[in-house]
């Protein structure tokens, strides 16, 4: 019995992972904002917007780490390096994420 529950934990969390409420409602209406336009182009073009942005970001720190690397000794990284490193994985997870959904 013990088994069986932790069984039924493990496969109902490895399901709940992937669930993600939709971007858009799956009706097809397309709802307005008060100024006309589409809410759903209103949406992706923020959307849009913010990739570019973290996009910009992650040009001037990879520019950066690269920079560092080749100015440092094979054996040493600096713990800025890391950083920076750390916050280009963000950026980049972050970017993927806003564009699965399209």
């Amino acid at each position: 019995m013990p088994r069986f529950c932790l069984l039924l934990i493990v496969v109902m969390l490895g399901s709940a992972q992937d669930q993600r409420p939709p971007l858009f409602p799956e009706n097809n209406e397309d709802v307005k904002l008060p100024n006309g336009t589409s809410q759903r182009q209103a949406i992706l073009k923020a959307e849009h917007k913010k990739s570019l942005e973290d996009s910009d970001k992650l040009l001037d720190l990879v520019t950066e780490v690269h920079a560092d690397l080749e100015k440092g000794d094979a054996n040493v990284v600096s713990l800025k390096t890391i950083k920076q490193l750390e916050e280009i994985e963000r950026l980049s997870k972050r970017i993927r994420t806003r564009l699965k959904p399209i």
